[in-house]
């Protein structure tokens, strides 16, 4: 009942910047905290940053700090990560994710995007 997708992802290189968005589709639902997490092939999947259904900052990963910054638009049910001055370090397959609540089963779930590669040159 809930499609999140990911979108902005790329190749750039050190130093530059990236906007990755994502949009959460679907119905009878409402978005809760959201969150940005990334994974390298082999290894686990790590938070980025997260944010509250207030549009709070609640936590980012130490490595970002500084650089990165998560933002949502609750109307539009769309989590933002502006990622700047990035390091080669940065590339892995970013995943967007949604505490969701469904009204008709009611209970509250989380969902995954499909996930978008960011590279980053060295």
């Amino acid at each position: 009942q809930v499609q999140l997708v990911e979108s902005g992802g790329g190749l750039v290189q050190a130093g530059g910047s990236l906007r990755l968005s994502c949009a959460a589709s679907g119905s009878r639902f409402s978005i809760n905290a959201m969150g940005w997490y990334r994974q390298v092939p082999g290894k686990q999947r790590e938070l980025v940053a997260v944010i509250n259904s207030g549009g709070s900052v609640t936590n980012y990963a130490d490595s970002v700090k500084g650089r990165f910054t998560i933002s949502r638009d609750s109307a539009k049910n769309t989590v933002y990560l502006q990622m700047n001055s990035l390091k080669p370090e940065d590339t892995a397959v970013y995943y967007c994710n949604a505490d969701v609540f469904d009204y008709v089963l009611g209970y509250g779930f989380g969902s995954w995007g499909q996930g978008t590669q960011v590279t980053v040159s060295s």
